[in-house]
């Protein structure tokens, strides 16, 4: 391996977010991000209208992580892109983008894979875990617990088997009558609330999780609270959202919990989107000092959709010379 230091950017381009990273010998020297507000109006993620602001964004966005970075693009090892999961339309700006881009340098690109680049998040800050680490990833789309062996190793213990959990705060915000995106409004609201009601907990074996129950009993015990009176939810908002947060962060932690008894691995992660919300980090700080774990949480800006995790990520399959070729299709779903 040669003593020049390696020199990876990362796109990301899954969903609603255009970022661009550049990561250096395991560091992140710039992340930048272009958040697409068209969807608010729509009440979520239009794939069209996602695509089309991926195009106008990327160069610019690319533009200025070289710069912050300080980094010309000839000093670039690798071009590292989101291929999967994610919107398919998307996926194809950004695969498209890098794909000509590291053609034009002459360099290799990496196709990473976005849930596994979101545990890889908590490699990005100074404190990082220990390998073998566990970690809760929990965002719109996926909720999952992965042991985490190796960088380029990893394996789902346990998964959602229907709604995610961050699909579960956004449609119980939805029934509540908030805007989209509603996790965050939830989160926030339940800061002055108390979890003063009670919502089915679903008894799912293994470490495997389901939301579907815990939406459809907020939704029958809505409807049967507004026929007694039509104002209750406008009444009880803070403290509907106190109890939903709570019941969705009690299933989470309560597999993290099983899932560290059964491995006996007590370096424990969080990551993705839902990794954001605050009730979830102090019950998963609180949790790990309980019980005598190791917790990482990675900052705000790498939990949520972003360029550095995908950098970070591409640095580790740069190592293990985990390269792909220009054939490489982008695809909506991926297996691990």
């Amino acid at each position: 391996m040669s003593d020049k230091p390696i020199t990876v950017l990362g796109i990301e381009s899954s969903c609603d977010e255009t970022g661009a990273s550049v990561c250096q010998d395991g560091t992140i020297l710039s992340n930048v991000i272009a958040t697409q507000e068209v969807h608010r109006q729509y009440g979520g993620v239009v794939p069209e209208l996602a695509s089309r602001a991926h195009m106008q964004h990327i160069v610019p966005v690319v533009q200025k992580a070289l710069e912050k970075a300080g980094i010309n693009a000839r000093q670039l090892n690798a071009v590292a892109f989101t291929s999967a999961p994610g919107l398919i339309g998307a996926l194809l700006v950004g695969s498209g983008f890098a794909k000509s881009f590291a053609l034009s340098l002459n360099i290799p690109i990496i196709s990473v894979h976005h849930m596994k680049a979101h545990v890889l998040a908590n490699m990005i800050p100074e404190q990082k875990p220990d390998f073998p680490f566990l970690c809760l990833t929990v965002s719109g789309g996926h909720t999952q617990i992965v042991m985490c062996s190796a960088p380029n190793q990893m394996e789902v213990i346990g998964e959602t088997i229907d709604d995610a959990a961050g699909e579960a705060f956004d449609k119980s915000a939805k029934l509540l009558g908030l805007p989209y995106p509603g996790g965050p409004l939830i989160d926030k609201l339940a800061k002055t609330g108390k979890p003063e009601f009670i919502f089915a907990e679903p008894q799912i074996p293994n470490l495997d999780f389901s939301f579907s129950g815990v939406k459809t009993s907020i939704l029958y015990f809505l409807q049967a609270q507004e026929k007694k009176d039509a104002d209750f939810i406008k009444k009880n908002l803070p403290d509907l959202a106190a109890s939903i947060q709570e019941r969705i962060i009690t299933i989470l932690l309560k597999k993290v919990k099983k899932a560290v008894a059964q491995t006996g691995v007590k370096q424990v992660c969080l990551a993705g989107g839902v990794a954001a919300n605050s009730g979830l980090r102090n019950a998963f700080k609180s949790l790990g000092e309980e019980s005598g774990w190791k917790t990482f949480i990675p900052p705000l800006e790498y939990c949520t959709d972003n360029a550095a995790m995908i950098a970070m990520t591409g640095y580790y399959q740069y190592l293990d010379e985990q390269f792909s070729d220009l054939s490489v299709s982008p695809s909506a779903k991926a297996s691990w």
